[in-house]
């Protein structure tokens, strides 16, 4: 190993480099961050004082440095270099402890233990050794270091392919290990191209006999063998990739669905591949594994490094789920990532397709272990957390109860009294509350802030948007103001009530602890705001935040108390998966006088009629929405969108009424706007994409229109119906079909005009779309299984549950010898889940 002042040296040379010219290096040195953090994991172990916090320093200056703008760069470099400027002054890694520790790191990495000093290894080979020789368990750190390796360290792998594999997520050589087939092609059985049928899935072998344009949209090739030609179409393409691709005379392997268009063969967006390719993976007689791809990636090339990495990095792969989870002998970890990635001839093809072999089995059981373990030693550290505790009946709580204009469901009061339970603990309180579109989840938010204001602390409510933040401000104003609670709104515009006070005021307010409930939108989570006493964190459709936005508002006080919030009803399955480690509470009554909006599914040719419908309530004086799932016409999609239906609408079919438009691509000020004007009764028809599926209440509008309804999830189309229906008169809403709409698309809305409960629609949901697309995007904190089937694998998610609570009340450490891989394989599995596990 080498010495402190030779290590320094080493992490100070790139940041000179950078800092030549007057910085003008900077801009062309690429990831320098990745490249000081990587220095700095190789720091020497044996160190002076202070060198600890050095490290920290270092490494809060470059987690984020590959993302900042050049001047915040600039300024980081300079203050790097004087960082290491003191730390050699301060003498922090002594010369005579490197010696020990290089004499240590040399006698560990010598393979027969006997202190020989073997040949100085490579450099990728001394830097394994240095981190096995630092670690307790050398093993352990070992194979978890091996994981952890940039995946540059792939044989075949450079700088400008990992910038590829980085859009797929794969960072590191445990990224690319569990990068699955999507699919498998079955080579042993290439079809002659006369022996091909409409209507089948086949695999063909043959020479590109020509290829270009065929009009504006369609690029045409010419396939052929001995026995005969098909045409391969592409309609949406990128030229220059197919005319690479599809030279004359290449020999290729085309994978796809065969059609007959008069007369005449033709497969549509096939897969190909260059049988050059497959002969040097040894001959077409094979299973072949199909990659989930990018652009810059081809099949071969993810093939071959798959490959590599298995062959290098695979034996490091840690088997860590318990005997008793597995039920049967199952396959190593290890072996049923090679078998997934190169399966043998003589595998069951139909089982691998369908993910039922054992490989698959395998791979599950881990997934599951490991989400759940995560979650329980969450939720058992929560409740060693301590909070303050409040008095669950105070006179606020009361009062507000008595102020009612109504008697609350006996949902809502089963509700509050759950929360008030858990505020009452010296605990902190980690709640979901579920309740369907109108379940009067803003009454239950009031309870919960009067228990924690009555104690003497602060609350903050976080929405996702201003019209939905201005909306709750208004609603707890009229509940609590009049009862002395001192309620403050805080957004980034800060214009979007007159009677909002200044920001400056209202961040004085805050921190002094003059305002008892702040209610914004991420304003809230801004540097700036300090609030003086923060207990209670509450965030309605937190669906709609990015699990470090829900952090930074944890963060905002000591032992704060959560409350999420969602009007989107959540499967069981899903809840026990992603809010394992919260309690539920669950709005399952609606309050009396909500009627169900009455709901009809109509085909694209009968639009004409529902327009109709919607000018009789129009003329009532109501008001509509209409909602399209485009903003802009795409040639990628033959759909209605948005901004041309609403000009049609206002010149065509509305012409007596105000048309107005919203979408989630206008600035946020110019849509608050548009909604305010539809809210004040402006705007009589609301063309809208998605963006109104939350955060508006509009009692006057009775009618909702969706085009492309096929296009929606019966859980959205559920939120979608739940903004009419507000005012207590009949309530319509019309789902209007594309197009050639597939009859099972129809089947399945035709259950909107049969179920009102959201809960029921969520369960339906769930089953047809799978819980990826119920969850939507990333960010609602929905970990991404590789394997595991929310719907399908419940059974495994339950058992895996069972296991890992019995571990945890066996051995709350996991301090047990057989639990040392298990233990070291967690915190390496939930490392950059940490922090986040704890909101959700």
């Amino acid at each position: 190993m080498s010495g402190g002042s030779d290590w320094l040296g080493r992490l100070a040379r790139p940041l000179e480099s950078a800092s030549q010219n007057d910085f003008r290096a900077l801009p062309r040195v690429r990831d320098l961050g990745k490249a000081i953090l990587n220095i700095l994991q190789n720091a020497p172990e044996e160190t002076g004082g202070g060198a600890e916090q050095f490290r920290e320093r270092m490494a809060a200056l470059f987690g984020d440095f590959d993302t900042l703008p050049l001047p915040v760069r600039r300024d980081r470099v300079a203050r790097a270099l004087k960082l290491i400027t003191e730390a050699r002054q301060q003498n922090l890694w002594p010369e005579s402890a490197q010696s020990k520790n290089d004499s240590k790191s040399k006698e560990s990495a010598t393979p027969d233990g006997s202190g020989k000093v073997p040949p100085e290894p490579a450099p990728r080979e001394a830097e394994l050794a240095r981190k096995a020789a630092r670690a307790p368990e050398g093993d352990l750190a070992r194979a978890l270091s091996e994981l952890d390796t940039d995946v540059t360290y792939v044989k075949g792998v450079g700088p400008r392919l990992a910038q590829v594999l980085g859009k797929l997520g794969i960072e590191k050589v445990g990224d690319l290990l569990w990068h699955l087939p999507h699919r498998y092609e079955d080579r042993r059985d290439v079809r002659k191209i006369a022996e091909l049928k409409g209507g089948e899935s086949a695999v063909v072998r043959g020479k590109i006999l020509g290829a270009g344009r065929a009009g504006r949209r369609v690029y045409e090739a010419l396939l052929g063998d001995e026995t005969g030609t098909i045409s391969l179409k592409w309609f949406r393409f990128n030229e220059k990739q197919l005319r690479d691709r599809l030279e004359r005379g290449e020999e290729v392997f085309a994978t796809g669905e065969v059609k007959s268009f008069r007369g005449k063969l033709e497969m549509t967006h096939p897969e190909l591949e260059s049988a050059l390719d497959d002969e040097e993976d040894g001959g077409r007689e094979a299973i072949v594994p199909v990659y989930p791809l990018t652009e810059g990636l081809h099949n071969r090339r993810i093939r071959t490094i798959v490959g590599n990495a298995l062959d290098k990095f695979a034996p490091y792969m840690l088997d860590a789920v318990p005997n008793s989870l597995m039920g049967e002998p199952l396959p190593t970890l290890a072996d049923s990532l090679r078998e997934l990635h190169r399966p043998d001839a003589g595998n069951d093809l139909q089982r691998l397709k369908a993910q039922a072999t054992l490989y698959h089995q395998r791979l599950r059981l881990q997934e599951a272990f490991y989400l759940q373990m995560g979650l329980v030693r969450s939720k058992m550290e929560q409740a060693a957390e301590q909070a303050p505790a409040f008095d669950p009946e105070p006179e606020l709580l009361q009062k507000l109860m008595a102020a009612l204009p109504f008697k609350p469901t006996g949902a809502q009061q089963r509700v509050i009294a759950e929360i008030a339970g858990d505020l009452s603990k010296p605990r902190v309180m980690n709640r979901l509350l579920q309740g369907d579109v109108g379940s009067g989840k803003t009454v239950v938010a009031a309870a919960a802030a009067s228990i924690a204001i009555a104690g003497g602390a602060q609350v903050a409510l976080m929405a996702p948007t201003e019209i939905l933040a201005e909306q709750h401000y208004r609603s707890l104003k009229a509940l609590l103001e009049g009862l002395g609670v001192r309620v403050a709104l805080l957004t980034s515009s800060q214009k979007v009530s007159t009677t909002a006070v200044k920001p400056a005021r209202v961040l004085h307010d805050i921190s002094v602890g003059a305002a008892d409930l702040v209610v914004g939108t991420h304003a809230i989570i801004q540097d700036q705001v300090k609030f003086k006493n923060l207990a209670l964190a509450i965030i309605d459709e937190q669906h709609r935040f990015g699990v470090a936005q829900r952090a930074d508002l944890r963060d905002k006080g000591e032992h704060v108390h959560f409350l999420v919030m969602t009007a989107t009803p959540i499967p069981r399955t899903l809840t026990m998966t992603i809010y394992g480690d919260l309690a539920v509470s669950l709005l399952d009554e609606m309050p009396p006088g909500r009627t169900p909006v009455h709901t009809r599914v109509y085909p694209a040719k009968g639009r004409a009629e529902v327009w109709r419908l919607v000018e009789r309530e129009l003329a009532e004086g109501r008001q509509a929405y209409v909602v399209y799932p485009l903003v802009a016409e795409s040639e990628k999609m033959d759909l209605r969108d948005a901004i041309a239906a609403a000009e049609e609408l206002q010149n065509e079919v509305f012409k007596n009424y105000r048309v107005g438009i919203v979408h989630g691509q206008m600035k946020s000020a110019e849509k608050d706007d548009v909604l305010r004007r539809f809210r004040d009764g402006e705007v009589h028809v609301l063309v809208s994409t998605t963006v109104i599926e939350v955060g508006i209440d509009v009692p006057n509008a009775s009618v909702m229109v969706i085009e492309h309804a096929e296009r929606f999830g019966l859980s959205q189309l559920h939120q979608l119906r739940g903004r009419v229906g507000r005012g207590g008169g009949r309530s319509y809403c019309y789902l209007v079909g594309g197009a050639g709409v597939h009859a099972d698309a129809n089947a399945r809305l035709k259950v909107m005009e049969q179920v009102s409960d959201g809960f029921v629609i969520a369960e339906e949901d769930l089953r047809l779309r799978g819980p990826g697309e119920f969850m939507g995007t990333r960010q609602s904190g929905l970990p991404e299984f590789r394997t595991l089937d929310l719907v399908r694998d419940r059974a495994i998610i339950a058992r895996a549950r069972q296991a890992a609570e019995e571990i945890f009340a066996d051995d709350p450490q996991l301090q047990r010898p057989e639990h040392r891989a298990l233990s070291w394989a967690l915190t390496h599995h939930w490392k950059r889940r940490g922090r986040f596990a704890r909101v959700g």
